[in-house]
């Protein structure tokens, strides 16, 4: 069984279980959740990112190129990973569209309709996406922002901030130097969101008495840091 997407859910592998398949082919780049991992251990399954002709899957096309040059924000292109449960998947189809426009690149991770599933998956895909570097920005969308936000909090190195305003959108940037923004599609409107991600992609950190700060942060983060 192929599966071309780049995030791989426990409900993928239980799907694949059902259908009596022994090989899951991702691509060469897929996050695959813990949640996944497990499943597959439990129906014997085995993760492969070789096609049955033995040649490399070819990662999905990811990236939406912008429209105009014009469009381009004065911070300049930025690579940016979007997620979103069921309660955020309307909202995330309408702000990807915006993104393009102002010249940013969109690594779009799903959810793929508005069937319900779980928002832990999506905000881990879109953190992990962020901390290895592959994406400059992240941006999750869930029914409130808040739960997302407590889920790629967990990822080394992620500052994610819920935000339903505008002071808080630059404050986050300015003072905290957050690199995922969480929204919630049920108590925000796809204008404010639009001028939320504006706002909070184009605040640049402030450094300066901010920087120690964040450093303590990290400080933090570095105490219940597991040995490799």
């Amino acid at each position: 069984m192929v599966m071309g997407r780049l995030l791989i859910t426990e409900r993928d592998v239980n799907e694949a279980a059902r259908q009596g398949t022994k090989t899951l082919i991702v691509t060469i780049n897929a996050i695959i959740t813990a949640a996944a991992r497990d499943a597959a251990r439990k129906h014997h399954i085995e993760f492969s990112t070789k096609s049955p002709d033995n040649s490399n899957i070819t990662p999905p096309a990811q990236k939406t190129a912008p429209e105009s040059p014009q469009q381009i924000s004065n911070v300049g292109a930025m690579a940016i990973a979007i997620g979103s449960d069921h309660g955020g998947f309307l909202m995330k189809e309408a702000l990807k569209p915006f993104l393009t426009q102002q010249g940013h690149t969109i690594i779009d991770i799903g959810a793929d309709s508005d069937k319900t599933c779980d928002y832990p998956d999506f905000a881990y895909a879109v953190a992990i996406l962020v901390s290895s570097g592959k994406a400059d920005r992240g941006i999750m969308i869930d029914g409130v922002g808040v739960a997302s936000a407590i889920v790629a909090n967990k990822v080394p190195g992620i500052r994610a901030v819920p935000c339903s305003d505008e002071f808080v959108a630059r404050s986050s940037r300015e003072h905290n130097n957050a690199n995922v923004l969480t929204l919630g599609g049920r108590i925000i409107g796809v204008e404010l969101a639009k001028s939320l991600v504006k706002v909070w992609l184009e605040t640049p950190f402030g450094g300066g008495r901010h920087q120690p700060r964040v450093e303590k942060i990290n400080d933090v983060e570095k105490r219940y840091k597991k040995p490799s």
